[in-house]
């Protein structure tokens, strides 16, 4: 029974933390987060960046836990949201591939909380992660047996606070990241990444035909 719990909270936290990771990707908001933190001090600089990367953790949370009762109030199957999600994912992935900037500008005027607004929101925890977190959230509740459920979302809420964590780390060392990759360094990686989100959301449209399939 143990090692049954053990390669499920593997599997999940691993399914999770790959996403999220992907994703998310630290060095694609590095640009936003340089422009929102372009007059503050070091200390303001790493309030910031620890700031963000908890309202994301708390954002993405509220969705884990959340997102089943979103779709049972408005009817909403579990396959057509892995569908719609891999959608959003791979159209996000698209936009990365081929160089659309996912995370948007900065509006001209500070917001009176930039940590909450754009960073988390929609930088970091944006359409793509959400609709992740809400397909995992599918997931887990099929799983049936209240002991997974619990095993499952503990190894979620893992990887995701691991995601933002590392997040919180890339942020605060952005000025030196930004140095020494350059413009080109990050524009690389952020089209790699665009390459991944396409393959994951193929794989989230995948599975909701799947579902489909099996509810005939």
């Amino acid at each position: 029974m143990i090692w049954l719990f053990s390669d499920l909270f593997t599997t999940f936290f691993l399914g999770a933390f790959v996403s999220l990771i992907t994703i998310m990707n630290p060095a694609s908001a590095v640009p936003l987060f340089m422009s929102l933190s372009a007059t503050f001090n070091d200390s303001d600089t790493e309030l910031l960046a620890r700031r963000g990367a908890l309202y994301a953790f708390v954002i993405l949370t509220i969705c884990l836990f959340t997102g089943s009762l979103l779709l049972s109030t408005f009817g909403i199957s579990y396959g057509a949201l892995r569908i719609a999600g891999g959608i959003v994912v791979a159209l996000l992935g698209h936009g990365m591939l081929f160089g659309r900037n996912t995370h948007g500008s900065p509006p001209v005027d500070q917001p009176h909380n930039p940590a909450f607004f754009p960073l988390a929101l929609p930088g970091l925890s944006g359409p793509g992660s959400i609709a992740v977190v809400i397909g995992l959230s599918t997931e887990i509740q099929e799983i049936g047996s209240w002991s997974g459920i619990a095993v499952a979302s503990v190894a979620t809420v893992t990887a995701m606070a691991l995601t933002c964590t590392l997040i919180w780390l890339t942020l605060r060392s952005s000025r030196a990241i930004s140095t020494r990759l350059g413009r080109s360094g990050i524009e690389a990686m952020t089209r790699l990444t665009g390459f991944l989100l396409i393959c994951i959301g193929v794989q989230f449209i995948a599975s909701g035909i799947r579902s489909f399939i099996s509810d005939i």
